[in-house]
């Protein structure tokens, strides 16, 4: 059941960049983030609320928030800090490089949760999806190379750097988040209520400092649409993420891979939706990334 949690996560999030792409071009990055994190906030605020005032029914429908120490406060901050610094360096990227370059960037971030899976958790996949999760990280690379054809060179491209950056926090993330799942015994909606929080104060921070007292920026600046659906559709993809991090047999490496999937909707459908170029070429490694997660589902 995990792996299906993931693969419905995977749906969300690739919902989700379609709408984060299209709330960042040509905008100011930093309010667009705040107001979907606040969206995202504002969703789960009642739980919150309802959660104070009629506790014996939240816990019935399982959407109770507990009351946690200030001990746990602080490790959830740490986890909106990270993820603060790599949406920020993800949504800049974004802006300024084609989705279907971003998407599949980020999607080499099993490969950094691999690496802590094996070495922090002692996660010992099977063989065949151990070819799967390579069959993915080598679809990846096979993007870079396709990416040279419109002009972005991966070693000389700032945004590439930033999007790499971005990716190794979220995979980090994505390690820390087993640990406050099953090591701290936070419940999803817990863990989200006070994370969207911390990060709201965060970004608020650093807002005040880079937006808020510049007019020229302020003016800039253009609501749409899509800003309040990225936050809304993340806290829904996150919540089958952590719904599935709660079964102790759920391998995290297995379970990022599996997000990665997201990348089908990304490229084929963002390609067709932003006019980008390569469509075709691009849809070589799609095949292979969705191979490899076929192996490790049903491996």
């Amino acid at each position: 059941m995990w792996m299906y949690l993931g693969l419905l996560s995977a749906l969300f999030l690739g919902l989700h960049n379609l709408c984060k792409k299209h709330a960042v071009q040509g905008n100011e990055v930093f309010p667009v983030l705040l107001g979907t994190i606040s969206s995202g906030f504002l969703l789960i605020l009642p739980l919150y609320i309802g959660s104070l005032l009629y506790p014996e029914y939240m816990s019935e429908i399982q959407l109770y928030i507990t009351v946690i120490p200030w001990e746990t406060h602080g490790f959830i901050f740490i986890k909106s800090a990270m993820m603060a610094a790599s949406w920020i360096l993800a949504y800049e990227a974004l802006k300024h490089l084609p989705i279907t370059i971003v998407a599949p960037i980020r999607s080499a971030g099993p490969f950094f949760t691999f690496i802590g899976a094996i070495t922090i958790y002692q996660e010992k996949p099977n063989f065949w999806q151990w070819i799967g999760f390579f069959l993915i990280i080598f679809s990846v690379l096979l993007y870079s190379r396709i990416g040279k054809k419109e002009g972005i060179y991966f070693k000389r491209n700032k945004w590439i750097f930033a999007i790499i950056g971005a990716t190794f926090l979220g995979a980090s993330s994505g390690l820390y988040d087993k640990f406050l799942i099953q090591n701290l015994i936070l419940n999803p909606q817990t863990l989200q209520f006070w994370f969207c929080f911390y990060t709201v104060l965060i970004l608020l921070v650093i807002l005040t400092v880079t937006w808020f007292l510049k007019a020229e920026k302020r003016n800039v600046f253009k609501w749409r649409w899509s800003i309040p659906v990225v936050g809304v559709l993340l806290i829904v993809a996150d919540y089958f993420y952590f719904k599935a991090l709660q079964d102790p047999e759920a391998l995290i490496m297995l379970l990022s891979a599996i997000k990665r999937s997201q990348i089908i909707i990304a490229v084929v459908i963002g390609g067709l939706i932003f006019k980008e170029q390569n469509k075709r070429k691009k849809l070589v490694p799609l095949v292979g990334i969705m191979c490899g997660v076929f192996l490790i589902l049903y491996s």
